[in-house]
């Protein structure tokens, strides 16, 4: 049986998490300091062979008013990109705010400035994955 992975695509690092194999909750796994696009495939790809990752979700950069911005656009483009390499399915989630909500709670539990740089990313990679997963729970 596969797995669902989770990337929070940014334009610096790509945060990266797994759902457990009960698909209850999302592991944070890691992330990609990104480079140029054919690497950043294939680091994602690594993910993917080794984790047998089936469903991928990325998060959707939809604006606090709802639209699709610049940023969604991107998104858009690198979603095409990944289509061209990865076969199994690919999921968009409303990523609003996830970035600032994993800071929050990182700040909250006394984290350092520079232990959340690196963290921040995958953190917000597993709360996409986590509303991924709680809306399939309920459908």
């Amino acid at each position: 049986m596969g797995s669902i992975m989770a990337l929070d695509v940014g334009s610096k690092r790509i945060g990266v998490a797994v759902a457990d194999p009960s698909e209850s909750y999302a592991l944070p796994l890691g992330k990609i300091e990104r480079t140029n696009l054919r690497a950043d495939l294939e680091r994602i790809m690594e993910y993917v062979e080794g984790y047998r990752v089936t469903d991928l979700v990325v998060g959707d950069p939809i604006t606090l008013s709802g639209e699709r911005g610049i940023a969604a656009a991107r998104i858009d483009a690198f979603v095409d990109e990944l289509r061209r390499v990865f076969r199994g399915a690919i999921h968009r989630v409303d990523e609003r705010l996830t970035t600032a909500q994993a800071t929050k709670a990182m700040i909250a539990a006394d984290v350092s400035r520079k232990q959340r740089r690196g963290a921040v990313d995958m953190m917000a990679a597993a709360l996409i994955l986590e509303t991924f997963l709680a809306r399939r729970r309920q459908s």
